[in-house]
């Protein structure tokens, strides 16, 4: 008969055992919908790869790079048949580096980096422009198979023209190409004139009188019809 301790042992490994592949079974189901949106896993030798294992804390699951809150911040779509990234794409908004060589993309990619505020290495099909140009990146490099864009600049700091926003706003990048005008604290409306916090109480108001007036309007419209008819 083994003794005690040891079999006391013997279980709590089984149960360690247990909830690890349990919690393995959760961050799988729990992976963002475009890391697999295309099937098979990261190349051992591609960019994103070898910039997940040279990081420390992050764990490749699937086609993406992940923290160990479940961040994107490495995202492998190259050689999936794309002609564009997809309605998930947007998922992908805090990547570091995004690898889309090999794809048969179509149409302009500009409008799908917005919001892209923290992507410094964008990899495309050589027949691809970068998002936003060379105003946008620091480098854009081409070779025959793909382009890279490398450090994304912050337009902010290269308008040239510090009165783009107005009084009471600042300029904060927006990806590739982009930036925004926000209100500061207290402020909002057109051109950030109006001062005090947006009354949501009076938005919701206005905007459910007017619905029901509208509704009142044409049932009595359709009420009229139905009489004459």
């Amino acid at each position: 008969m083994a003794p005690r301790g040891r079999s006391s042992i013997t279980i709590l490994v089984r149960w360690a055992v247990a909830l690890l592949l349990a919690l393995g079974v959760e961050r799988a189901l729990a992976l963002p919908e475009i890391c697999t949106q295309c099937p098979g896993s990261v190349q051992n030798l591609s960019k994103v790869a070898l910039y997940c294992k040279t990081t420390r804390e992050l764990m490749l699951h699937a086609r993406c790079c992940l923290n160990q809150n479940g961040t994107i911040l490495g995202l492998d779509l190259q050689n999936c048949s794309l002609e564009d990234p997809g309605p998930d794409f947007h998922q992908a908004h805090t990547t570091i580096i995004i690898d889309l060589q090999a794809n048969p993309l179509k149409g302009d990619l500009a409008n799908t980096f917005r919001g892209f505020t923290q992507l410094q290495t964008l990899i495309l099909p050589q027949d691809v422009n970068c998002p936003g140009g060379i105003n946008a990146w620091n480098t854009i490099t081409s070779y025959i198979d793909n382009q890279i864009c490398q450090g994304q600049k912050n337009l902010c700091n290269n308008t040239g023209n510090p009165e783009m926003c107005p009084e009471n706003g600042s300029c904060v990048p927006d990806g590739p190409g982009f930036l925004q005008c926000v209100c500061a604290d207290g402020f909002h409306g057109y051109k950030c004139m109006r001062q005090g916090s947006f009354s949501l109480l009076m938005f919701f108001g206005i905007l459910g009188s007017t619905t029901l007036s509208i509704s009142i309007l044409l049932w009595g419209t359709q009420r009229r019809k139905a009489k004459t008819s």
